[in-house]
């Protein structure tokens, strides 16, 4: 029997009060998903309850987490006892009962809510029994910390099975040096990314690692009489190069820049195998990094997760799911290209093969690259603020639906759609447009985590 993803309930669109409970298929999530919706609207929820609903179909998740929200799958408790939620509750000013007072409140509230929807304390011990959560936050402790360039530093045994694979994570590895740099981060067009490719390609593939600290004495005197062509000199100066390596030097040397060479080596392919039989979550947390380290952490990390996807056998089944909470400044309309672009983009158009889904949310549809817009199938559409927002989406829906359902009535639905509803279009189903209310998240929703409780969940 196939999994099901039970979302929430749902309603018709045109105002009928016929209430049913919303199951989709698993692998419908296979052609991708995208949650749209202004701040407010409940589109993290729904996120969570989709995150958490493959999860208990037992299907491997990745989320690169953008505002701090998604830690919360630390807090799926598997009681209803108040003492358990209190530690995250922060009490009313005007509430002279504290803190227990409000995590009693707010733990029969989240008991009468799941229990709505078929959830009780028997479902919530089976999920936390069968899924495993962890955190990783590059630069930081607060989770686990990552090398982000372990691809050039740390050699795996990709080199000696898969050298495709370990060239293109190499590739984005060398280019987020470049970038830091200030330097042409190109493959195909910058002359530093090719000299250090094939310096560090020629340790790799040699057994050896090929740590900056290695590779700056090769760059100022290459083990090599030519590259490509041309001879050394030839191809880069030595002056140039002297130049490429006391700016790798001073880079190596800065302390900030040391923490994104800790930690867990990137790879994807082990985030996405079971532990101890459970179901993992990993939950790639950049909330504490500035817009420019975003980009650059996350381009690296896309272009591995779109190296292993490459590497699965084809499927129809989901396998895997992607999920980016946020992506707004990561997928953008032409012609912006910041680092996460291309693999985000390739991954929307490839990876269904391979029976991993991807799923997008952000607030508006004006954030996205139309491309990767029109390969979802999955559109849960909460109150989009702009007549623009709904415009860029209403045509395109209208005319899949194929039930009569008119880009006027869908904006009319829109413009009137009330906190924590969605208007659903599932494309494989084939059926009408629906109302969906979202189930209660499991997980206990307290709103962005600092990195300090992101530590104090982990011990919990």
């Amino acid at each position: 029997m196939k999994p099901k993803l039970h979302l929430g309930t749902t309603r018709p669109l045109d105002g009928r009060k016929i209430v049913s409970p919303l199951h989709i298929p698993a692998h419908h999530l296979v052609t991708h998903g995208c949650v749209l919706g202004m701040t407010g609207s409940g589109k993290t929820g729904l996120v969570m309850v989709m995150i958490e609903e493959a999860l208990r179909a037992s299907v491997p998740v990745l989320v690169i987490d953008v505002k701090g929200d998604i830690p919360n799958l630390l807090l799926a408790f598997s009681s209803f006892d108040p003492k358990v939620i209190a530690p995250w509750v922060e009490a009313s000013p005007n509430d002279p009962n504290g803190d227990l007072a409000t995590a009693t409140r707010l733990a029969e509230d989240r008991r009468k809510g799941l229990a709505a929807n078929g959830i009780g304390e028997v479902e919530l011990v089976d999920f936390v029994k069968r899924t495993h959560v962890r955190v990783i936050t590059p630069g930081a402790d607060a989770g686990e910390l990552l090398h982000v360039l372990s691809a050039l530093e740390r050699r795996s045994a990709r080199w000696d099975t898969d050298v495709e694979g370990a060239r293109a994570a190499l590739s984005a590895a060398i280019s987020l040096i470049l970038r830091l740099l200030g330097r042409d981060p190109d493959p195909a067009r910058s002359r530093e990314h090719v000299l250090l490719s094939v310096l560090a390609e020629r340790r790799l593939s040699s057994g050896q690692d090929a740590d900056i600290g290695s590779l700056l004495p090769e760059i100022v005197d290459p083990p090599l009489a030519t590259i490509g062509a041309l001879d050394v000199e030839g191809f880069m100066s030595k002056r140039a190069r002297r130049d490429l390596a006391a700016a790798l030097n001073t880079l190596l040397a800065s302390p900030s820049f040391a923490s994104w060479r800790q930690g867990e080596t990137l790879d994807v392919g082990a985030w996405m195998q079971p532990v101890d039989g459970k179901t993992p979550a990993t939950i790639l947390s950049v909330a504490h990094l500035d817009d420019d380290e975003r980009a650059l952490v996350l381009g690296v990390v896309l272009e591995e997760v779109l190296t292993w996807v490459r590497s699965l056998p084809g499927t129809q089944r989901l396998k895997a799911l992607i999920v980016f909470d946020e992506v707004y400044g990561f997928l953008p309309p032409h012609p912006a290209s910041p680092p996460t672009k291309r693999p985000l983009v390739a991954l929307m158009k490839q990876a269904r093969a391979y029976g991993v889904g991807v799923l997008v949310a952000t607030q508006n549809p004006m954030d996205l690259d139309y491309r990767a817009l029109s390969n979802a199938g999955l559109w849960c559409l909460g109150r989009l603020q702009t007549d623009a927002d709904r415009e860029r989406v209403l045509d395109g829906l209208a005319n899949e639906a194929g039930n009569g359902q008119s880009a006027e009535e869908l904006s009319d639905v829109l413009k009137r759609l009330q906190p924590r509803w969605f208007v659903v279009r599932d494309a494989q189903s084939g059926g009408p447009s629906v109302l969906l209310q979202p189930r209660w998240a499991m997980s206990f929703l307290r709103g962005p985590m600092t990195r300090q409780e992101i530590k104090r969940a982990r011990r919990k």
